[in-house]
């Protein structure tokens, strides 16, 4: 990879390392310390990602107007200003508000950081937004180890975490990025010519895969939410629940060579490549329906991060393909707000669903909207292939 590349790749693993101090105990933090429902807690992180909904977009737009340099610096910055506080205070309603806050500065970084990639390896492909992903999630392989650590000495000491790894990841963005150059020549791989911008084919091929993306983060949300309160009320410890994501994380760094042969032989067969991801996806949650016990859980997160590992990163990509020239940061804040809307409806929907039923019955449901994410992923480019035959 390119240095540039290695720049965003240590600055995306910095922030997600701090960002793991929090995500994965929120809902315990809430439920447990705070003494708060279920239900409650899930509109909390409801409002919290409904703000990411609102920073996604604005990050996407400003990396378009202003650069990304400039809008990673901003949401940056004002998360910083929100971990100050919650260092300081982090009862009931002042929690509520910064995590709020961090949701919307969280937002804007993200699109920017991926539009980044895609903008200064072009010719990378699923390679520059995979070195991104697997930079994530050596970030959840760490993150909440470090945080299941850091909880067990106390619960309070996350939030100082949080603004430790901000501190830093600023340093590499302010030193890094900076003078960052963007690829002069951006275009859609799909579709080169001189009108592409006044057609809506590649817009409305990026709603339908979105849509189905945003039913799949809205079941995979359910792992930082009930599932976790699930597996507390098991008898599972919270080091080891931690220890199930990094599981997770370390697995999507050491299986890459696992997965190497299919996606090099279906490299240039993108939507294979989520049907595939999306189907191991939907048999892990039906494994987890059943789990009752730590081992059953590890099982079901080793199906889930193959899936993923498929799946993911073929979002992103696809959107950068699709993105007429000037318009990556728009695209690339459409899909972050679609995995955002999907991780704030889940919480509620999935905390809702236990108290009609129960956890099982809860995630057979949503499991069983992974079939519109397959319908979507086969339809998604329908709307580019009928363009092509007008013409």
């Amino acid at each position: 990879m390119p240095k540039k590349v290695w720049l965003l790749v240590i600055g995306m693993l910095v922030n997600v390392i701090g960002n793991s101090f929090l995500w994965p105990l929120n809902t315990i933090y809430m439920h447990e310390y705070l003494d708060k429902s279920l239900a409650v807690a899930g509109l909390v992180l409801m409002a919290n990602a409904g703000a990411g909904v609102v920073g996604n977009l604005l990050g996407g737009f400003l990396f378009d107007k202003i650069g990304g340099f400039k809008s990673i610096m901003a949401g940056i910055v004002l998360s910083i200003i929100a971990l100050v506080y919650l260092v300081y205070d982090h009862s009931w309603y002042p929690y509520i508000i910064f995590l709020t806050i961090l949701g919307f500065s969280g937002g804007i970084i993200f699109p920017s950081m991926f539009a980044m990639v895609g903008s200064v390896w072009p010719e990378g492909g699923r390679k520059a937004f995979n070195a991104i992903y697997l930079a994530q999630n050596v970030g959840v392989a760490i993150g909440p180890a470090l945080a299941g650590l850091v909880a067990s000495v106390h619960i309070d000491y996350i939030f100082f975490a949080n603004l430790v790894f901000y501190i830093v990841f600023l340093a590499i963005a302010y030193f890094g990025y900076k003078n960052l150059d963007i690829a002069p020549d951006r275009h859609t791989d799909v579709i080169r010519e001189a009108g592409r911008i006044k057609h809506k084919a590649p817009f409305y091929a990026l709603l339908i895969l979105v849509s189905g993306y945003l039913i799949t983060w809205l079941v995979y949300s359910q792992w930082a939410t009930t599932i976790s309160t699930h597996a507390l009320s098991l008898g599972i410890s919270l080091r080891e629940y931690s220890f199930i994501w990094t599981i997770n994380g370390l697995l999507i760094v050491l299986g890459q060579p696992l997965i190497k042969p299919l996606i090099k032989r279906l490299e240039h067969q993108l939507k294979m490549q989520m049907f595939i991801g999306t189907s191991i996806f939907t048999l892990s949650f039906i494994v987890v329906s059943f789990a009752e016990t730590f081992e059953m859980f590890i099982v079901s997160m080793v199906i889930l991060t193959f899936g993923e590992m498929i799946v993911w990163p073929t979002i992103p990509t696809l959107a950068s393909q699709f993105a007429p020239k000037g318009r990556d940061g728009f695209y690339q804040g459409i899909v972050n707000s679609a995995a955002t809307i999907g991780r704030m409806i889940g919480p509620w929907a999935g905390g809702v669903l236990v108290v009609m039923y129960d956890m099982k019955i809860m995630l057979l449901i949503l499991t069983s909207f992974m079939a519109f994410t397959l319908l979507t992923t086969v339809l998604y480019d329908r709307p580019l292939r009928n363009f092509e035959q007008k013409e």
